[in-house]
């Protein structure tokens, strides 16, 4: 049975390929170079830890805004024909935070994907949604996400997936864990995610993911008022303009790292 033991696998991976959306793109945590690093970016440095200098290779071929179909069209081809020792599949989110969209339809083409790439690669995780219960923009989707979420773990079962719980994460919850745009991780968040899919595999970290945050000041209405017409005017309708014009924030943007290359 697949689960977040942090057991799953010892042992080392000389390649790694995460294929996925802004999520695993990185959005949320900015480089010096102008690209996003990202969780997947800060885990790939976790497994180039464990490994001879130069002898690991990674690729990351997520792009932010993709649909679950679109990251199978162009995502998972390619993982297949670079047949890495892992592969990270996050994909869903962005068609389960759409109006009208079936999580169950959703799992049955993630299943179809899954059992795609398992025969090819060497070791598949899957990634589950987070609890967005504490989340402003997210919060009124909880029950959606967690049937996508209970669907990935029976997927994982059927074809021995470790899994990246974020469900579980706590420490993501925390509003310091988001980016701005309440939709992406903050650098930090993604942080927590890395050391924790490197706990998935067995791996020792150097810190505790789940770390409890330093408290913060309370805070009064006016602010929180003051933030959320900030973000509203920042963030949401931009979104909601791109939306009505059928525009994607990941039109015209290729994958960071399309090959599997030396850290």
């Amino acid at each position: 049975m697949a689960d977040d033991s942090r057991t799953e696998n010892s042992g080392r991976f000389g390649s790694y390929a995460a294929i996925g959306d802004s999520f695993t793109e990185g959005v949320g945590d900015p480089g010096p170079d102008g690209m996003y690093v990202g969780w997947a970016d800060r885990f790939a440095v976790l497994l180039d830890d464990r490994m001879p200098e130069h002898t690991f290779r990674y690729a990351n071929l997520a792009v932010r805004g993709r649909l679950l179909d679109q990251i199978v069209e162009e995502q998972v081809p390619r993982a297949k024909e670079l047949a890495p020792d892992l592969v990270t599949f996050c994909a869903g989110g962005n068609d389960i935070i759409r109006p009208g969209t079936d999580p169950d339809n959703v799992a049955e083409r993630f299943e179809r994907a899954v059992a795609d790439l398992t025969g090819v690669v060497g070791k598949v995780m899957v990634t589950t949604g987070f609890d967005t219960r504490d989340v402003p923009v997210l919060r009124h989707l909880r029950g959606k996400i967690a049937t996508y979420t209970a669907h990935v773990r029976a997927i994982a079962d059927r074809y021995d997936c470790p899994v990246l719980d974020l469900w579980s994460l706590k420490s993501v919850q925390d509003r310091r864990a988001w980016d701005a745009d309440r939709l992406h991780l903050s650098p930090e968040g993604h942080t927590r995610v890395a050391l924790r899919a490197a706990q998935v595999l067995g791996i020792e970290v150097p810190a505790d993911p789940d770390q409890p945050w330093p408290p913060l000041p309370p805070r009064g209405t006016l602010e929180v008022r003051r933030d959320d017409i900030q973000w509203a005017r920042e963030h949401l309708v931009p979104w909601i303009g791109r939306r009505l014009r059928g525009e994607s924030s990941g039109d015209h943007v290729e994958a960071k790292r399309p090959n599997l290359l030396p850290l």
